[in-house]
């Protein structure tokens, strides 16, 4: 084992750096499949052109669709409970309870979360076109609550902690549990927010029209935020990949390389001294 001219630790790390490699490239040949399948998708904004597009089509719908416009509430909107002058559409209260239990095979305090409560509101709201926003052109958003995405933006977080002197609070530590602290967290899908929908658009008749669920199987998703915006983060991501496969992989080969040149090294003082 001594006379072994490459160091394990070496040939480890070509191993490794082929296996990340091959991993990466994998990860990257699966966004990029990803990306191009969103390319393909048709985006549209709540207009005249979309009217037109909708009219000429079968059945006066498009199966699978992005639509990108601004938010606007079709009746009154939901007042924030936490932040003043502030609306939206869809609305998610959340409050939970952080306790410590005292576990008494470990002597250590434990914690756990509990009584979580969750209340959430929607209001009927549509797309618009920006600067459009009382207009009889707009996109109706169909049971939202049905869609995939992180679509909500947290406007108010807060903690309060417990106040370790209180009578009750020494009370229930006796007892083998105490409260540490609440959590109270309001999101909402502001009025008036960038949205980008893709699911099916149906005209109803005239010029209203409505984003639904597909009914071919594809993801009905909302996204917070531009088309552009949305399509730059996946090409990113699948540069990010592209990058990670290219580094790895050069590293493996470079390493690879020591490898062989140790070992011809070898041979060849090993033929001067025969």
């Amino acid at each position: 084992m001594g006379d072994f001219p490459v160091n394990p630790l070496v040939l480890i790390g070509v191993g490794s750096s082929f296996a990340f490699s091959g991993l990466f490239y994998h990860l990257y040949q699966e966004k990029k499949k990803e990306l191009e399948k969103l390319k393909e998708i048709p985006i549209f904004k709540p207009d005249q052109h979309l009217v037109r597009v909708l009219r000429a089509s079968p059945h006066k719908r498009l199966q699978y669709v992005a639509v990108e416009g601004l938010v606007q509430a079709d009746g009154e909107p939901l007042a924030s409970q936490f932040v003043p002058r502030c609306s939206g559409v869809i609305q998610r209260i959340a409050v939970e309870e952080h306790w410590k239990y005292w576990n008494s095979f470990t002597k250590t305090w434990n914690s756990r979360t509990v009584n979580r409560k969750e209340t959430n509101n929607s209001v009927p709201f549509s797309l618009v076109s920006p600067g459009a926003f009382f207009t009889d052109l707009y996109v109706k958003i169909q049971n939202p609550l049905e869609a995939s995405g992180c679509y909500l933006d947290r406007v108010y977080f807060k903690v309060r902690r417990a106040e370790e002197g209180s009578g009750d609070l020494v009370m229930q530590g006796l007892s083998g549990e105490k409260p540490v602290a609440m959590e109270e967290s309001e999101e909402l899908l502001r009025v008036g927010s960038t949205l980008t929908g893709f699911g099916e658009v149906v005209l109803e008749g005239g010029q209203v029209m409505r984003l639904q669920a597909p009914q071919n199987g594809r993801k009905f998703i909302l996204v917070p935020t531009d088309y552009r915006s949305f399509m730059d983060r996946h090409e990113r991501s699948v540069s990010m990949w592209k990058t990670l496969t290219a580094v790895t992989g050069i590293t493996g080969a470079s390493l690879l390389a020591k490898v062989i040149y140790c070992l011809v090294g070898k041979q060849d003082d090993g033929s001067k001294k025969a």
